[in-house]
């Protein structure tokens, strides 16, 4: 299912990284020139494969750790792997004031609506059923974003403090 979803979003080719050594198979694909960047969302499993999958000079981007944090690492293997840049971005450093806040949000937003970035809402669950959102999360059963639905508290919240868009 995920591969397919894939495709539909455009994607020219698919990897199981869980079934094949990915590595291999990007290296196989890109005639061992490597990638540009590699964005890893999983961390600890996937971390020396994603490295190797760069070319030189390439940016690998981490920015989750769905199996684990990765463990130490010696710098000076980014010089023999290609001279490799690493990455750990984290939201709060790319919005530091409420300017930038806006600044990106919109920048989103009117992605959004010119339909450049086309988001696929999975499921809306109830704020009672959050726990069962993270459940979902955990199984690494979603393909799309899950949205926690606030309607009851906002109407409360309206009730008793005026609210006032930025």
């Amino acid at each position: 299912m995920k591969a397919a979803l894939s495709r539909e979003a455009g994607a020219d080719e698919m990897i199981l990284y869980t079934e094949s050594d990915f590595a291999v198979e990007v290296n196989r694909l890109t005639e061992n020139r490597g990638l540009a960047a590699v964005y890893d969302s999983v961390g600890k499993a996937t971390f020396e494969q994603s490295l190797a999958c760069l070319k030189p000079r390439g940016t690998f981007v981490l920015y989750g750790s769905a199996s684990g944090e990765v463990p130490a690492f010696d710098l000076i293997r980014l010089a023999a792997l290609g001279s490799l840049y690493v990455t750990r971005p984290i939201l709060k450093h790319y919005t530091l004031s409420r300017k930038e806040l806006m600044q990106r949000a919109m920048s989103v937003f009117d992605a959004i609506a010119s339909g450049a970035l086309k988001l696929r809402i999975e499921h809306v669950y109830q704020l009672n059923e959050a726990a069962q959102a993270h459940r979902d999360l955990e199984a690494r059963s979603t393909t799309g974003k899950l949205l926690i639905a606030f309607d009851h508290v906002h109407e409360r919240i309206s009730m008793n403090y005026q609210i006032t868009s930025p």
